[in-house]
């Protein structure tokens, strides 16, 4: 990475990195959204020393990222960064105060997450049944572990085989910040699994760690990932939007539609508070709402 434009700023990340453990790509966020602000304060107010930057010249940066049509999400996220950034030097004494106090974080309209049907998820899985050459076995890999599990893509090409123990029918997942969580294997997967080992280690002579490869023997990669998930969402044909993380929210939905307890899906799903979890109630609600609309006679 750069070097930041101001020390303090270094000194955060390498908390972040060593104390926090956050992952390569998190730094890189946190360094993206600290350097643009403070080069824009910078540009605009003259060189400013950390300091002396007041609530103002935040709100100025804020504005221009509004009126550039940044979304409410991705500019609550800046504010989030700085927010933590400024209490990291209060804490460790390199600031006197705070100009976060008078920033107000702008209101985000909450969308339900976009999930898939439970008779379109039979129908996907039963597509992927017969597999004819390398790529298709890890489309039905990706697709299966992830409505299996809920996990995260970024966990699901980093799984190594040793964190996945089929007699005991579970999998050991790292998770955002270092977190650790259990999640249990259905016998279909674990088949599914101990399968794809065996023809991976028959196929190429090292493999390295990973659990799932390319059809050249290489260790999964993000984009190949989307692209093959992405790929079999499209014949989806009621779904709009497309992503590995479409799967995750099916696993989540389709668990608090049969029944599932909330804390249960949070730690499954790796949340930190059930906040984040409770999202997927509305879609539950959601459903309900649709019975009554259909069975109700006066509805």
């Amino acid at each position: 990475m750069e070097k930041p434009l101001y020390p303090e700023v270094q000194s955060f990340l390498e908390y972040l990195k060593f104390e926090k453990r956050y992952s390569q790509h998190t730094l890189r966020s946190y360094q993206d959204d600290l350097d643009q602000c403070f080069l824009f304060v910078n540009q605009h107010f003259g060189e400013t020393p950390l300091s002396e930057i007041s609530h103002s010249y935040i709100r100025s940066w804020l504005a221009f990222l509004k009126d550039n049509k940044l979304t409410s999400k991705s500019i609550n996220r800046k504010i989030s960064s700085l927010k933590s950034f400024f209490k990291f030097c209060l804490r460790n004494e390199l600031l006197g105060q705070s100009p976060m106090g008078k920033i107000i974080a702008p209101k985000i309209s909450k969308r339900l997450p976009v999930f898939i049907k439970e008779r379109d998820t039979e129908l996907l899985l039963e597509a992927l049944r017969n597999t004819d050459d390398w790529r298709s076995l890890n489309a039905k890999m990706l697709i299966g572990i992830f409505y299996a599990t809920g996990m995260r893509l970024s966990e699901l090409i980093h799984l190594r085989e040793k964190q996945v123990d089929l007699s005991g029918a579970r999998v050991k997942v790292l998770g955002k910040g270092n977190k650790e969580r259990i999640i249990p294997l259905s016998g279909e997967i674990i088949s599914l699994i101990r399968d794809y080992r065996d023809l991976k280690r028959k196929t190429f002579a090292n493999t390295g760690e990973t659990l799932l490869v390319t059809e050249k023997g290489r260790k999964l990669y993000p984009k190949y990932a989307y692209l093959i998930v992405n790929d079999w969402l499209g014949t989806i044909k009621t779904l709009d939007k497309k992503s590995p993380h479409i799967l995750r929210h099916t696993f989540a939905t389709h668990l608090m539609n049969q029944g599932a307890d909330l804390n249960a899906v949070k730690e499954l799903l790796g949340h930190s508070s059930l906040a984040a979890t409770q999202v997927y109630t509305h879609n539950t609600i959601e459903k309900l709402k649709d019975v009554h609309k259909k069975a109700h006679p006066r509805a």
